[in-house]
C-alpha cells in the first residue's frame, strides 16, 4: 500500500539486511526508500525499479540482475542512480566502489565522470562553463587521453598552416631556420620555450591570428590537465 503523504511504495530506510531481493512481478507505481539503508547483497530486477527510488546511503557489498553481476550495463544502472530525486554524489560513489571492487575500472571511471556531469547541472554559469572545459578536454580527469587528442589536432592544424605561409624573422640572418612543426609546438608550450616563437612573428593577418588561439589553447589545455591531475590526487 502506497503512503498517500509520502508517495511511498516501499519504505526500507535505515533497514540492515543481508540479502535484500527486489524483483517484484510489475514495477511499483510509489518510491521506494532505500535511503542509509545497508545490504550486503542486492538482487533485484533493473526494469521493476519505479521512477523514484531514494539511494542516498544506501550501501551495498555486489550487485546482481537476476543473479548474474555481469547482466546490467554501466548506462542502465546510471540511470538507476538517476530515479534519486536529487542529485546527491553518495550513490555515484558507491556504485564506483563496486565496479572496482568486482576489477571494472573502467566502468567505475565512466559511473564518476556521470556524476560530475550530473553535478555540473546544480552549479552557477561560471563554474558550469568551467565544467565544461574540463569535461571537453581531460573528461574531469578520467579521460586524460582527451587533451592528447587536442593537442594532435592543433598541431597538425599549425604546422598545416604555417607550411604554407613565411613569417618574419626578428633579427633577419641571425636567426634558426623556421620550421613550421616546431614553431606549433612553441606556440602550445606555455612555459618555456623551442626558441622559434621569438625569433620568428607574423605582422598580421589571419596567421598571426591563429598564432594568437594556439597560445590561448596552449593555456587552456595547460590549466584543464593540471585541474584533472590535481582532482585525480584529490580523489586517491
Amino acid at each position: 500500500m502506497i503512503n498517500s503523504v509520502t508517495g511511498t511504495a516501499l519504505d526500507c530506510a535505515r533497514m540492515q539486511v543481508g540479502v535484500f531481493v527486489f524483483t517484484p512481478a510489475e514495477p511499483l507505481s510509489g518510491q521506494v526508500d532505500l535511503q542509509n539503508a545497508r545490504a550486503v547483497t542486492v538482487h533485484d530486477r533493473e526494469d521493476r525499479w519505479p521512477d523514484t527510488v531514494r539511494l542516498q546511503g544506501f550501501t551495498y557489498g555486489s550487485l546482481h540482475d537476476n543473479g548474474d553481476l555481469q547482466s546490467v550495463s554501466v548506462e542502465r544502472r546510471l540511470a538507476w542512480i538517476r530515479r534519486h530525486p536529487t542529485y546527491a554524489a553518495q550513490p555515484y560513489e558507491q556504485l564506483a566502489a563496486w565496479y572496482r571492487q568486482i576489477g571494472h575500472d573502467d566502468d567505475a571511471r565512466r559511473v564518476l565522470l556521470a556524476k560530475q556531469r550530473h553535478r555540473r547541472a546544480t552549479l552557477g554559469l561560471p563554474s558550469r562553463l568551467w565544467g565544461h572545459l574540463l569535461d571537453a578536454t581531460v573528461g574531469y580527469g578520467y579521460r586524460p587521453w582527451l587533451a592528447g587528442m587536442w593537442l594532435t589536432a592543433l598541431v597538425l592544424l599549425g604546422t598545416t598552416v604555417f607550411a604554407t605561409h613565411t613569417p618574419r624573422p626578428t633579427q633577419p640572418g641571425q636567426v634558426p631556420p623556421f620550421n613550421p612543426f616546431v614553431y606549433t609546438l612553441d606556440l602550445l608550450i606555455p612555459i618555456g620555450g623551442l626558441g622559434q616563437r621569438t625569433t620568428w612573428y607574423w605582422p598580421g593577418g589571419t596567421t598571426a591570428w591563429l598564432s594568437y588561439a594556439l597560445i590561448a589553447a596552449g593555456w587552456i589545455l595547460t590549466t584543464a590537465v593540471l585541474a584533472g591531475i590535481t582532482r585525480t590526487l584529490k580523489r586517491n
